[in-house]
């Protein structure tokens, strides 16, 4: 498996590239910013885009997502429940496949109702999950604010189901979220971009929660507050 991580910080998000040198085929998920990054790059391992993924319609940033798409002839992926033109929409429980690399579509609404994590395989290592790209359902640290698209603590109620089953994932899968320290997307993210499901499920005060109600005290407690063009932001990216 081919995997990049690109951090940003301007706004503070975490981009992926991944996919499978033998085929010379990728994904590139949750992209912001200059394309031409995300373009080299798959280049430089002579490696097709064939999807391009956002985890949810965001609202902290424009996303690149289909602007990418439409420069590599792409599908620009979301979760089929989001209502705009130019997409592939994709369900709970579907694969993507990329040579030997097989993502499964997870649906964890929370944080928006679209929400999405990917968790990734590669068959020349085996059946078992590798990684898990949790956008900003899970991160290091803490979980995502659940205000942006619905009500706190109805948003935290469907967290706190999405997290039950990503706490159900083997200890060793890695988590590679969409943000890190300093977004505002969470108020106890480390500045760590990567960990693991044991470790979170361990360390992470609020994913191991299994009481709801205590999950949803701390989900929406010290919520900070948002960008103040959040809505004007993800109305964009719903239009494209």
């Amino acid at each position: 498996m081919i995997f990049r991580q690109f951090l940003h910080f301007d706004p503070v998000a975490a981009s992926y590239l991944l996919g499978c040198g033998g085929h010379a085929v990728c994904a590139v998920v949750d992209p912001l910013g200059d394309i031409d990054a995300y373009v080299r790059a798959a280049a430089d391992n002579r490696m097709q885009i064939r999807y391009v993924i956002d985890t949810h319609v965001h609202a902290d940033h424009i996303s690149a997502g289909r602007a990418l798409a439409a420069r590599v002839g792409a599908d620009y992926v979301l979760h089929e429940s989001v209502r705009t033109d130019h997409m592939t929409g994709v369900t709970d429980g579907q694969q993507l496949i990329i040579g030997n690399v097989v993502i499964d579509v997870l649906h964890t609404p929370g944080h928006t109702p679209e929400h999405i994590c990917l968790l990734v395989s590669d068959r020349t290592r085996g059946g078992e999950p590798w990684l898990v790209l949790t956008g900003h359902t899970l991160m290091v640290g803490d979980m995502g604010r659940t205000e942006l698209a619905t009500q706190a603590e109805d948003g935290a109620r469907t967290l706190y189901r999405s997290a039950r089953r990503l706490r159900e994932l083997p200890d060793d899968v890695e988590v590679w979220p969409g943000a890190f320290s300093g977004s505002i997307c969470g108020h106890g993210l480390s500045g760590k971009p990567s960990s693991t499901i044991g470790f979170e499920r361990r360390f992470n005060r609020t994913f191991r929660l299994d009481d709801r109600d205590e999950f949803v005290a701390a989900v929406v407690r010290d919520t900070p507050a948002p960008s103040p063009n959040a809505a004007e932001i993800r109305s964009i990216n719903l239009a494209g």
